[in-house]
């Protein structure tokens, strides 16, 4: 294994490892949690309002939110929210980029985490008086469900201005 500076023996990158693995199971106790509720296969559903909900909830004004989605078959975006002809237009994108069949995972939700991959798992967002920083009534924070329906959740953390 090499890091920046030089090797590091085996048994101290599995520890290392490890230690993220352990950190990262916890983080419910670190990360506040937004419930999503999924009813189609494939389908964006705006969360904005969620967030800035979350936001209030905890008096959170100015300085950052961390979205993470700790699910391998959906994920974060950013995109129009006004036209939700859009939202549909994204789907059936992704559905031509990543056709169903020749995988050798045996679930058969492949495409799901292929498309999942595609969008991303987190954002990085700039709130000011306790709302999402975005451009007017376009954009809009999404969930991506690839493989639903289901419940899931997005944890997500602020950090204040100092």
């Amino acid at each position: 294994m090499y890091e920046a500076g030089g090797f590091i023996p085996a048994r101290f990158y599995f520890q290392r490892t490890y230690n993220i693995r352990k950190v990262s199971r916890e983080s419910d106790r670190f990360m506040k949690q937004i419930t999503v509720e999924t009813h189609r296969k494939m389908e964006m559903i705006n969360i904005t309002r969620k967030v800035e909900d979350a936001l209030r909830e905890q008096s959170f004004s100015d300085g950052f939110v961390y979205l993470w989605c700790p699910h391998t078959t959906a994920g974060l975006t950013v995109n129009e929210g006004a036209d939700p002809d859009v939202a549909t237009d994204i789907i059936s994108a992704l559905q031509r980029l990543v056709p169903d069949g020749g995988y050798d995972h045996a679930e058969g939700n492949s495409p799901a985490h292929v498309m999942s991959t595609l969008t991303g798992q987190s954002l990085m967002l700039r709130a000011e008086g306790g709302k999402i920083v975005l451009w007017g009534r376009w954009q809009q924070v999404f969930f991506c469900e690839f493989d639903g329906s289901r419940t899931r959740k997005v944890l997500f953390k602020t950090v204040s201005e100092a």
